[in-house]
């Protein structure tokens, strides 16, 4: 069931056995071989496809298309939200739909600026609701739900999804190869790794985090390996993401709302 494509009398009535789905995007530089709305297009496709396996059982919101992307503004082409800001339009949005009586709802999120704010904005949310209507809210990210595959499972031939890579730039090839900048695409000037952070996808986690603004940590705005994309890998992507994706989102819907387990 598409939300915009719906009445208010049409929507009450589905209220109480309905998941309500609202993705996550983003409008930044995804390098110089991607159009600048490649999350909003991906997590967009990913969910339309989602409901249309699944239409009796989620409602689908229009895609949020700007997300925190402050890090990505000295390449240009980016529209980004503060994160204090992002965390609070996240909140209200989620409040508006609370108002109207859903009590599940999951925020299927497309861009990794997003999921910091987005976690404070689950903890706003938990402390605001949980003692009178305790709903259910929960962030999906597609691609950590989608698990090894978007972590070097083959055919992808770099270990991780990173940002304007091989995965990324693969999806779009598939789904909107009209937005890829193909004699563009090349490997980004990139830090030397130093054995603990991992810029991009040269390290696994070793528990150290430090954060930069992305011309710190890449030439010309992408990373990853964007030159071993294919259309054949994007499709493949494309399928196990939202076969994942709905699978979650089926097992969500038949979570129970979570009580209070003090006696």
């Amino acid at each position: 069931m598409i939300l915009s494509e719906s009445n208010y009398l049409a929507l009450n009535e589905v209220v109480q056995n309905i998941v309500v789905l609202l993705p996550l995007g983003a409008i930044e530089q995804h390098g110089p071989h991607l159009a600048v709305a490649t999350d909003t297009d991906i997590v967009s496709a990913i969910a339309y496809a989602a409901e249309g396996k699944m239409a009796d059982r989620i409602l689908l919101c229009p895609t949020m298309p700007f997300g925190s992307s402050h890090h990505h503004l000295a390449f240009g082409g980016t529209l980004s939200i503060s994160i204090t800001t992002y965390t609070q339009v996240i909140v209200e949005l989620v409040e508006s739909l609370l108002q109207n009586g859903f009590r599940r709802i999951v925020l299927l999120n497309g861009h990794g600026g997003n999921i910091t704010p987005v976690k404070q904005a689950l903890a706003v949310l938990s402390n605001k609701y949980d003692d009178t209507v305790a709903p259910n809210i929960a962030l999906a990210t597609y691609w950590e739900v989608a698990g090894k595959v978007f972590a070097g499972l083959p055919p992808m031939e770099s270990p991780a999804l990173s940002h304007a890579c091989e995965y990324e730039t693969s999806l779009m090839l598939h789904l909107f190869p009209y937005k890829v900048f193909r004699n563009e695409i090349e490997r980004a000037t990139r830090p030397e790794s130093n054995g603990y952070i991992p810029w991009e996808d040269d390290e696994p986690y070793r528990g150290v985090t430090m954060v930069k603004k992305t011309q710190f940590v890449s030439g010309n705005g992408s990373s990853g390996e964007p030159q071993l994309a294919t259309a054949e890998k994007g499709q493949y992507l494309f399928e196990h993401a939202v076969e994942s994706v709905v699978n979650f989102l089926n097992d969500f819907k038949s979570w129970p709302l979570m009580a209070d387990l003090r006696e």
